[in-house]
C-alpha cells in the first residue's frame, strides 16, 4: 500500500526537502524519508502538495498523459470579465484552456507572510479555476495574458486529494482513495513513518 500525506506548502518554500538557493525545503516542516512531491509548487505559490513513497502513485499524478486535474484559487489584480477565461489563449509554449472558471467571494484564506502588493487604485479579484496539465508558471502566464496579473495562487485540491481545512506547514497522513489503489505499491517504503515536525518547531499535522 502506498502512503500519502498531504502538506499545506506555505509562501516561499520548496517543492523539496532540500534547501536551495537560501530557499528552505520541506525539511523544515516535516522529516518523511522516502517521500516525493507528487506535483510541484512553485516557491511563491500556496496550499495542497501531496507526499509520497510511491513511484507509480507519483507518475499517476504527475505524468501529463494522465491529465490529473488540478483547482486552484487565484487572487487577480482588477475585475476580470470571467466569459473570457473561457476561450483557449495562445502561450509561447503552445495554447492553454481552463478547465473550470469560477468567481469567488472572501475565500476563507489565511494570511500570507509577506503580504501581497496593495495598490489603493486598483482592485483585486479571487477566482477559483482549474487545469488538467501543469506547464511552468501556467496559471500565472494565463492570467497575465488575460490582463490580469496574479497577485496570490493557492492550490486547494490535486485529483482526489483536498486541502481541506489544513493550515500553512500542517500535515495530514491519509487513507489511498480507491481509484488509485490498483496502482499503489510503495516504491521504497513498506511500512508508514509517522509524519513529525523538525525538532524546535511547534507546528503538528493534524491526523
Amino acid at each position: 500500500m502506498a502512503n500519502v500525506v498531504l502538506f499545506n506548502k506555505p509562501y516561499g518554500v520548496l517543492s523539496q526537502f532540500t534547501d536551495a538557493d537560501g530557499h528552505p525545503g520541506l525539511a523544515h516542516h516535516l522529516s518523511l524519508p522516502g517521500f516525493r512531491a507528487a506535483g510541484r509548487l512553485d516557491r511563491d505559490s500556496e496550499g495542497l502538495l501531496v507526499l509520497t513513497d510511491s513511484g507509480p502513485l507519483q507518475a499517476r499524478i504527475t505524468e501529463p498523459r494522465f491529465r490529473t486535474l488540478k483547482t486552484y484559487w487565484v487572487q487577480v489584480e482588477g475585475s476580470p470579465d470571467l466569459t473570457l477565461w473561457h476561450k483557449t489563449l495562445h502561450l509561447k509554449d503552445g495554447p492553454a484552456k481552463f478547465v473550470t472558471v469560477s468567481p469567488l467571494t472572501d475565500p476563507p484564506v489565511w494570511p500570507r507572510t509577506p503580504p501581497i502588493r496593495v495598490r489603493k487604485a486598483i482592485p483585486d479579484s479571487w477566482v477559483a479555476v482549474s487545469i488538467d496539465e501543469g506547464r511552468n508558471r501556467q496559471i500565472r502566464r494565463m492570467t497575465a495574458a488575460l490582463g490580469h496579473p496574479t497577485l496570490r495562487l493557492i492550490r486547494i485540491q490535486s485529483g482526489a486529494f483536498e486541502l481541506n481545512d489544513l493550515q500553512p506547514g500542517e500535515h495530514r497522513a491519509v487513507e489511498l482513495p480507491a481509484s488509485y489503489q490498483q496502482l499503489a505499491a510503495p516504491s521504497k517504503t513498506t511500512s508508514m513513518p509517522r509524519p513529525r515536525p523538525k525538532r524546535g518547531d511547534t507546528r503538528r499535522g493534524r491526523s
